[in-house]
């Protein structure tokens, strides 16, 4: 099994931990300190070694972090975990809705007589750090670049990953790295830029098309680099990692150990292109006058998947796709009361075991029945471990990663007879879904622009959800991917080949939870007759292909359009799917996906 179900952290292993830090930050002069959850990459997964907050405070979420001081240690956290942490860290940490409530005016609020609190330069980035002390300015407040705390008191902190790379194949990836490197060159000097300082991993294995396995569910090798004008790079990179790529990388790619990158990038003759919201404050700090802010190099063609990339994503999602619906045909065969939600989990790895193409899960799958769906990021372990009841209904999300693309799908399954308001609440998140799959837009608009849409059937009726409606995803690389979101926060135009979820939903803290999820890629959309032929629009290609629960559907809500791509979607479920099923489980999609 890819995922297990131990706990990995207790509320009451927080207290005397942070007793510990505080006696720390006393020994040095410290009003305070930060615990972000991030590495020094600044990307948002971490490996076991970085996971510091979780370690320190209980909580396990993909994103927050703790100021701890003196007297009051707040854990802050979005919309996404504001049910979570409650169940997560004792009553010694507060949580702290956030962005809602700043760091800044929480610690201006907290040290109304000023203070010094520290943090490790490597975790925080230089857009972070730049905009507190804007905050801090009139506070008395002053931030303290320090050596990290929880490193100290961490006995048993897990050693640096150090997996194998292994090559990620030119017929997945499109294009070879001695040609990226090149056309991204070519871009810095169109900017007038002399080198890149790349952070993030999932950057660094796109740009040299490599893989690894130094983050759980993410096959990335955890590296810096930095791109010069002329196509070199120089990789920093433990040796060790590199052993099985031969001479993949070739002459024009030098390696170098980790520790040797501080003293490269001071050496650095400027401008150097770094990206303010992901480089490490520390190295800023070294490049000094040199950093031009411009952005990630890699972000957005990374972000715009080629034909090659685009088409094996497609064939990962018909195998996936088959995995979901043989886990679905065996749900339903269940008795109701007979299953618990860990063997969901269980029986859905190993269906998608089925296929040799598995490398791994994308994340650990969710799969929350009844109040457990409530919980957006919801873990199963063995002691949440609940019975799937008559009445409750189960959020099921889950992924796959494979050579040829990475998967990432939620449906919500009713278990024996659903409440009618759940009912009604999942057809308005099911409207949301078909909306957005339904649209045309003008070339240049962003998330901010269209994320409405996907939201409007549960405004109309007074209702909403606490997360955006879709992130970006790679290909074979990270789950979530920036910079493309379709969120209300996200400015990035979208553009042809951007692959991102359509992942309305709604949720009832203590009753249930409904989630919906598809994977989409923007394509170039075809003029229309009486359109407008000089205006350039985009739509959406579906590429995720499985059941949409039809006995959750007030099928009198619909309008005469939704019912229509319904019908047309499962009618090419069926086409796409059930050559690839086990008898049983075809019988059981012909059912599924009848017209409505």
């Amino acid at each position: 099994m890819f995922q297990t179900f131990e706990v990995t952290a207790r509320p009451e292993q927080g207290p005397p931990r942070l007793a510990a830090l505080r006696d720390e930050m006393a020994r040095d002069g410290l009003d305070g300190f930060l615990i972000p959850r991030a590495d020094a990459h600044q990307g948002e997964y971490v490996a076991p070694r970085d996971e510091r907050l979780a370690w320190l405070t209980g909580f396990t979420g993909s994103a927050g972090f703790c100021a701890a001081l003196t007297g009051i240690a707040g854990v802050f956290i979005d919309g996404r975990y504001r049910t979570q942490v409650k169940a997560q860290v004792a009553e010694d940490y507060t949580p702290v809705p956030w962005p809602d409530v700043s760091l800044g005016s929480w610690l201006t609020e907290q040290l109304p007589n000023g203070g010094v609190v520290g943090f490790d330069p490597w975790l925080h980035s230089a857009g972070q750090i730049e905009t507190l002390e804007k905050t801090l300015e009139t506070s008395g407040i002053s931030m303290r670049a320090h050596a990290n705390l929880v490193d100290r008191i961490w006995e048993d902190q897990p050693a640096p990953a150090l997996a194998h790379a292994k090559i990620h194949p030119l017929e997945f990836a499109g294009e070879s790295h001695d040609a990226k490197r090149a056309r991204l060159a070519a871009e810095l000097r169109d900017d007038g830029h002399k080198a890149a300082v790349i952070t993030l991993p999932d950057s660094v294995c796109w740009l040299l098309n490599i893989r690894g396995a130094d983050i759980p569910r993410n096959p990335i090798a955890q590296g810096f680099a930095i791109l010069h004008d002329d196509g070199s790079l120089d990789l920093f990179m433990a040796a060790e990692k590199l052993v099985e790529l031969g001479d993949h990388l070739g002459p024009d790619v030098r390696q170098h150990a980790p520790d040797h990158l501080l003293d490269a990038v001071a050496a650095l003759e400027g401008p150097v292109r770094v990206d303010r919201g992901t480089v490490p404050f520390i190295l800023s700090e070294r490049l000094g006058e040199c950093a031009a802010f411009a952005g990630d190099p890699c972000a957005m063609p990374k972000a715009r998947k080629n034909a090659a990339e685009i088409e094996g994503s497609a064939a990962a999602h018909l195998r996936d796709g088959a995995a979901i619906v043989e886990l679905l045909a065996w749900l339903d065969a269940q008795p109701v009361g007979s299953l618990r939600e860990t063997e969901v989990v269980t029986r859905l790895e190993t269906f998608r075991r089925n296929d040799n193409a598995l490398q791994d899960i994308s994340f650990e799958t969710i799969a929350g029945t009844g109040p457990n769906g409530a919980i957006m990021h919801y873990r199963v372990t063995e002691e949440t471990d609940s019975e799937l009841e008559d009445g409750q209904l189960i959020v099921l999300d889950s992924g796959g990663q494979y050579l040829d693309g990475t998967t990432d799908i939620t449906r919500t399954i009713p278990i024996g007879t659903p409440p009618r308001e759940a009912m009604e609440a999942f057809t308005r998140v099911l409207q949301g879904m078909i909306a957005m799959s339904r649209l045309r837009w003008p070339e240049g608009l962003a998330g901010r622009d269209i994320e409405a849409i996907g939201r409007m059937p549960l405004w109309l009726a007074g209702q909403d959800f606490d997360h955006g409606l879709g992130h970006g995803v790679g290909a074979y690389l990270s789950v979530h991917e920036g910079p493309q979101r379709l969120a209300r926060t996200s400015h990035v135009p979208f553009e042809a080949g951007m692959i991102l979820s359509n992942e309305p939903g709604y949720y009832r803290e203590g009753a249930f939870g409904i989630r919906i999820e598809n994977l989409i890629v923007a394509q170039e959309a075809p003029d229309l007759p009486g359109g407008d032929s000089h205006r350039k629009m985009l739509n959406w290609r579906t590429l995720t292909f499985a059941p949409i629960d039809r006995r959750l559907i007030v099928a009198e809500m619909l309008t005469a359009a939704e019912r229509d791509w319904l019908n047309s979607y499962h009618a090419e479920v069926a086409e796409k799917i059930a050559p690839r099923l086990s008898p049983a489980a075809k019988t059981w999609l012909d059912a599924a996906t009848a017209p409505i």
